[in-house]
């Protein structure tokens, strides 16, 4: 499955800034059972709008992670909450289906 986010970064604080803790977070979730990757885009156009995609084996050990955090993530994750909105677009069926044009 994926999990998808959309990150607004507000006014006086960047992008950069932003996927430096990102990364950091993803590292240590990324050890997680199920864990399959992650990455962070940035709109086109809009400097301060990111979209994050998650991939997980299953959403049960997605659901495992969240039920129980890493305090480091939770303290990273505190620590931007000042300077970011985040909206979770939602969860997704991956590889089981996907549709791809011939």
């Amino acid at each position: 499955m994926i999990f998808v986010f959309e990150v607004q970064v507000r006014p006086g604080h960047t992008a950069e800034a932003y996927a430096e803790a990102w990364v950091r977070a993803s590292e240590i979730i990324q050890r997680a059972p199920g864990a399959r990757g992650t990455r962070l885009h940035r709109r086109i156009g809009d400097d301060h709008r990111l979209l994050a995609i998650a991939s997980w084996d299953s959403k049960a050990q997605r659901d495992a992670m969240e039920a129980n955090p890493s305090a480091e993530v939770q303290r990273i994750i505190a620590e931007q909450a000042e300077f970011v909105d985040v909206r979770v677009i939602g969860e997704f069926d991956d590889p089981d289906w996907i549709v791809n044009p011939r």
